[in-house]
């Protein structure tokens, strides 16, 4: 926390505009030794105001830049900090970093900034990784949450119920300090009513956890299918543009192509597999192999069926790969003669939905992107609950909580005293804090940011 650290802070590459950034006690004074602007410094004077100037080491100028100063605690570290915007590509900004290296700055590690944000108090470690969810988000509505929680949704709703188990202990306390019968029958009464209240709450918070993921991670779909039966053609129609090979010529698909389709708040990290059949061609082989491993890592199936062609052994080994995953079957070509209906693949499949299509007409989209709707948010996408837990370590961290409180409302319902109940209510206000970061060991701690991009 002492060191001035330095990061470049956009990606590398061809672009307008890259920055250094830079954080620490000592950012203004090194930036200032490279920054030349006809002896003009960056200084309280201009806090957070854009100056033109140039970067050099010693007479060699080494870019034309713009640097802005903020001055702590009104920063996102709340320290000194120091942002250089250079010319983009690789050589302009890399020259700068390497001037900042020389001049007394380390490396950044990753996460390292946020981090010093959290540290420093500036946001909570609910927050802190909201940041990272929202760099990765994949949907809008995944970036929406990220943003509502770093705003701090989660974290008003995780201290809100600290809060109510901090009544509860102090009511314990009250009870074990001024014992009478009739007080302690009514607490316990109020104490059993408040921890089924609560735990009724953070159950119904954990079961956001699924909707939080797929918000997150986006839901990972395979499109599954014998040879021909138009696999790579849903894909072009969901994606509407031509990323997948379409031919008459089974096996046309030999690896995984996999693709992030938007659906009215909904992604899907969506996958066309090589058609699932029996080959001697050793290339194919690998891809069916390849196609039924991604079966196994599905969140959701969407198993296509020829309707112009009866069924096959083929189309029954697809069926049987599928398992109780969540499954859309998809029979296509519906406008060639039929000779497989849905009640034939029904009486296969059982009771899974069914959507009739054909993509050559683009045909039935609409109607797949409505059943995948239903199957995970139950037809209701937008209505979004006030907070969502979209990370593993809130969900671990959640469950430690739930089972610590389920245990003291089990021992007030029978009786046991108080002191043991007192050891659970704190057991769950742990766990919850370790959301927010008010009780978190530095390891996790370090793991957590360690999972950043540098320069954020």
């Amino acid at each position: 926390m002492e060191d001035t650290i330095v990061a470049i802070s956009t990606a590398l590459g061809p672009g307008g505009i890259a920055i250094v950034r830079l954080s620490g006690e000592g950012a203004l004074d090194l930036a200032n030794q490279a920054f030349n602007k006809k002896g003009a410094l960056l200084n309280k004077d201009n806090h957070r105001k854009m100056i033109y100037g140039q970067i050099k080491d010693g007479d060699q100028i080494v870019d034309e830049v713009l640097a802005v100063a903020f001055f702590a605690p009104n920063s996102y570290t709340r320290e000194d900090m120091v942002e250089i915007h250079c010319h983009g590509g690789y050589m302009a900004v890399k020259e700068t970093y390497g001037l900042m290296l020389k001049l007394g700055a380390r490396p950044a590690d990753p996460g390292e900034f946020t981090k010093r944000a959290f540290l420093n108090g500036r946001i909570d470690l609910a927050q802190a990784e909201a940041i990272g969810s929202l760099i990765d988000a994949y949907s809008k509505e995944g970036y929406q949450e990220s943003l509502s929680q770093l705003e701090g949704s989660l974290s008003r709703r995780i201290h809100k119920d600290r809060e109510a188990l901090v009544d509860m202990m102090a009511l314990i306390e009250a009870n074990i300090d001024f014992p009478t019968d009739e007080v302690e029958e009514a607490n316990n009464q109020q104490l059993l009513e408040a921890a089924e209240g609560l735990l009724a709450s953070l159950k119904k918070l954990r079961a956001t956890s699924k909707r939080g993921k797929f918000l997150r991670d986006g839901i990972r779909t395979t499109i599954v299918g014998k040879p021909n039966v138009g696999k790579s053609s849903l894909l072009n129609s969901l994606l509407q543009e031509e990323r997948a090979i379409v031919t008459d010529i089974p096996g046309t698909t030999r690896d995984v192509i996999e693709e992030f389709v938007q659906l009215d708040g909904l992604t899907l990290r969506i996958k066309d597999t090589a058609g699932i059949r029996d080959t001697h061609d050793l290339v194919e082989k690998m891809g069916v192999d390849i196609a039924r491993a991604s079966i196994g890592e599905a969140d959701l199936i969407l198993a296509l069926f020829d309707s112009s062609r009866p069924l096959d052994k083929e189309d029954k080994e697809v069926l049987s790969l599928i398992g109780s995953r969540p499954t859309i079957l998809v029979l296509n070509k519906s406008d060639l003669e039929a000779k497989t209906g849905p009640e034939d693949l029904k009486d296969l499949a059982g009771d899974l939905p069914l959507v009739t299509t054909s993509l050559l007409r683009e045909e039935g989209v609409e109607d797949l992107e409505e059943a995948i709707g239903k199957i995970f948010f139950k037809g209701d996408i937008k209505k979004r609950p006030d907070s969502l837990i979209m990370n593993l370590r809130h969900l671990q961290a959640l469950d430690r909580a739930i089972e610590a409180l389920g245990s003291a409302y089990g021992d007030l319902e029978e009786g046991v005293f108080l002191d043991c109940v007192e050891v659970d209510l704190k057991a769950a206000y742990l766990a919850l804090g370790e959301i927010t970061g008010e009780s978190i060991e530095e390891e996790i701690l370090d793991r957590i940011f360690s999972e950043f991009c540098i320069g954020k």
